[in-house]
């Protein structure tokens, strides 16, 4: 993700070395900041169902061990059905009950969106960082995705970082917004104030005649 790779804003850092970080961090350290993520380019596990694709994405949060595996103890036993069930939830809450069994290649495009959600959830998250979550839907899906993120912010408490080209989904998501002309920073600051400066109405419609 360019955001998460490149860009390393002052807050970024600070939430890294709350978690120990002091350096760039690799993406195993990033779920154990509290920092969950999707992608442009949806990078599900095509061959593995819906809920085997969530459940690898909660293996941070699972305790036992290969050998509790190897040996089927209670602990495994138990930490499965949990995890199955947390899965479930998950899935649930993203708009797709039912689907666990389901190839995750034979999804709808839209709904294999909403599965990168739910992995990404999988890890418990505090930070969730989105790269143009609504990249190729229609309208129709476009507004179901931006109804979903703002239900995942309410109901889970999260804070949600975008990277998006669709200004609708933009204004219809953000407390805060900064705006990019060419990689350099032109606005910042509430929906509000951002959709009344001249910089972003002359980069998105162009300088008006003289």
């Amino acid at each position: 993700m360019f955001l998460a790779a490149i860009v390393r804003p002052r807050w970024y850092v600070q939430l890294l070395r709350r978690g120990g970080i002091f350096r760039s961090a690799k993406p195993n350290e990033m779920v154990h900041a509290g920092i969950g993520r999707t992608f442009q380019n949806i990078r599900l596990f095509a061959n593995m169902t819906a809920l085997e694709n969530v459940l690898v994405g909660m293996h941070i949060q699972m305790r036992s061990n290969v050998v509790d595996a190897l040996l089927s103890t209670r602990k495994a036993r138990e930490e499965e059905v949990w995890a199955e069930g947390k899965a479930n939830e998950l899935l649930s809450l993203v708009g797709l009950s039912g689907r666990g069994a389901v190839v995750a290649r034979n999804l709808p495009y839209g709904d294999q969106r909403r599965l990168e959600l739910a992995r990404a959830l999988g890890s418990n998250p505090k930070l969730l960082l989105l790269d143009e979550p609504t990249a190729g839907m229609n309208p129709n899906e476009t507004a179901t995705m931006t109804a979903l993120i703002n239900k995942l912010r309410s109901e889970l408490g999260l804070s949600v970082l975008l990277i998006e080209h669709d200004m609708r989904v933009v204004m219809g998501i953000s407390d805060r917004i900064t705006v990019l002309d060419h990689g350099e920073r032109i606005a910042e600051g509430t929906p509000e104030e951002v959709r009344a400066n001249p910089k972003v109405i002359e980069a998105y419609l162009g300088k008006p005649p003289e």
